[in-house]
């Protein structure tokens, strides 16, 4: 028998230039509505978000996985009720890292009026599926009644960075509030990516507002799934 292993099938080593942050905290509650008190609580801490191009906050997201899980209601004064294992996660550049750690541990944040204290950090690299999601990018008019014309804009923008898209489906539309009303943002996937072009999607978020949680891809279990939820 003659056997020779394949010398290019290597395991795929992720790049660290760009990670994730998860720090713990405790919060006894939260607006459903709060990226922008987040957003304007974390820049007065570190002010050099504003200029990491990589930088981008997170959501706090509580997931739904439970039984009859419905979002709270503001209008009806329902808050979001962190657990234990709730994160506040920044996407920053590696060279930020450890003085975000430093500049944030034992903070409190003032959350519209919620103490938010901030305790210690984890780093978790980028992902490496070929699917990927974000929940917010920013619509400009007319996107918000027509997703074709979102969805060409988003592919677009990805083939200027070299970005091939050969699956995406365009998602729900989701207002983002600010003193200045409402921004429109609106969810999208994006499937068989390679795994270079899935760690640049990731390494640099999409659009405008990176510090309001806009443009932030993250991991999905799939399109094919998705798909089929709709169908059932």
């Amino acid at each position: 028998m003659f056997w020779q292993e394949d010398d290019n099938k290597q395991e795929y080593k992720v790049p660290d230039d760009v990670q994730d942050v998860l720090f713990d905290l405790k919060c006894r509650a939260l607006p459903v509505h709060h990226m922008y008190a987040l957003s304007q609580a974390l820049v007065a801490q570190l002010p050099w978000l504003q200029d990491e191009p990589a930088a981008a906050i997170h959501e706090i997201h509580l997931a739904g996985s439970q039984n009859g899980w419905e979002r709270p209601d503001p209008e009806q004064g329902q808050k979001l009720i962190p657990s234990r294992r709730t994160k506040m996660t920044l996407r920053l550049p590696k060279h930020r890292i450890e003085q975000a750690q430093a500049e944030l541990d034992g903070v409190t944040l003032d959350i519209d009026g919620h103490p938010l204290c901030i305790g210690k950090a984890k780093t978790k690299l980028l992902a490496k599926q070929s699917t990927l999601f974000a929940r917010n990018l920013v619509l400009e008019a007319g996107e918000a009644e027509d997703e074709m014309k979102f969805l060409k804009r988003m592919v677009d923008a990805l083939d200027q960075r070299n970005i091939r898209v050969k699956k995406a489906m365009p998602g729900k539309t989701v207002d983002i509030q600010t003193p200045d009303g409402p921004l429109a943002t609106r969810s999208l996937m994006v499937a068989d990516l390679t795994t270079d072009d899935a760690i640049a999607l990731q390494q640099q978020p999409l659009g405008e507002h990176r510090l309001l949680g806009c443009g932030i891809f993250l991991p999905h279990k799939g399109i094919d799934a998705v798909k089929k939820a709709g169908d059932d």
